[in-house]
């Protein structure tokens, strides 16, 4: 019967011996209430009755939600909702002590965590307006980040990430700035729209301004081809006239008959291109003579020219 009991005493106690360290976690052992050594995921002897599991400590990632608000520095009340992902910094045996005894317990380790996020923030949001602050999501976070990080190392944790979900303001506050939001957008569809219309004018003066100008270089050609034309209606109606008063010379006929001819000419075409117009020219002998001895004072330019 002893022998019985000494064996079931002997199997119990080697069971208590042995403790299950789960994966993710570690556990301290402490002897007496001093600390001893660290246990690893897995199986792990103890010494039974003598070491002790103190706590055992989650290496994975936590997080935590928070939610508070914050005053700016032009007195604007903002409600910030956020979680904070952290987790111990290391498995060394130094990080796990201050995870392990750092807190009381992991209420006052939470407790600890969440004022210092919230002050962090509270202390940035107060040096910034209003309008300010839901353009610094990013800069808020790499601010909190930047204080907090010594802070948690030196508790055995450090900060992975700090996401700011939402950012609201009073509702007051955000009335008004739906009205700024709302006149911007107009002032700036105003100022499109002006600069549409100016380019639509600009554009149409232009083309305008190109198109008179092409109208007047097509006016100024056809100019340039009249003057061209009539000169060469005269040139020719000079060569005519040269020959007709040399051929005239040389037969001994007076060169007043291509003047007379001229004069009759110029009446068939009054009569054939008048238009109903009325014409009046005299048409006595004294009218006549008179006309010819006119035609005649310019026979001398061409009867000079037919001389030489």
């Amino acid at each position: 019967m002893n022998v019985i009991i000494s064996v079931v005493a002997g199997v119990l106690l080697l069971v208590i011996s042995f403790v299950t360290v789960q994966q993710g976690h570690v556990a301290v052992v402490t002897v007496f209430g001093k600390y001893r050594r660290v246990l690893y995921p897995g199986l792990n002897f103890r010494i039974p009755f003598i070491e002790k599991i103190f706590r055992k400590v989650s290496i994975q990632n936590r997080s935590v939600e928070l939610q508070f608000q914050a005053v700016t520095a032009d007195q604007a009340n903002v409600s910030f909702s956020s979680m904070v992902l952290y987790a111990v910094l290391n498995q060394e045996e130094n990080t796990i002590k201050n995870v392990a005894f750092k807190f009381m317990d992991e209420k006052s380790f939470m407790q600890a965590l969440v004022r210092t996020t919230e002050g962090v923030v509270r202390g940035y949001v107060a040096t910034k307006k209003q309008s300010e602050i839901l353009a610094l999501r990013r800069e808020i976070v790499d601010e909190v980040k930047a204080q907090m990080d010594h802070t948690l190392e030196e508790w055995g944790y450090h900060l992975i990430d700090l996401q700011i979900n939402d950012i609201n303001f009073d509702e007051e506050i955000m009335r008004s700035m739906a009205k700024v939001v709302a006149s911007n957008n107009l002032k700036a569809a105003a100022e499109f729209e002006g600069q549409a219309l100016l380019i639509t004018k600009t554009k149409a003066a232009e083309a305008e301004g190109n198109a008179i100008k092409i109208a007047a270089e097509a006016e100024r050609e056809a100019a340039r081809l009249r003057g061209q034309g009539v000169a060469l209606f005269r040139e020719e109606v000079a060569k005519g006239i040269t020959q007709a008063a040399k051929e005239m010379q040389d037969a001994n006929i007076d060169i007043s008959v291509i003047l007379f001819s001229m004069w009759t000419e110029a009446i068939k075409n009054f009569a054939a291109e008048g238009q109903g117009n009325v014409i009046f020219l005299d048409g006595s002998s004294e009218g006549m003579q008179r006309n010819i001895q006119q035609l005649m004072a310019m026979n001398n330019p061409v009867t000079r020219k037919v001389d030489k």
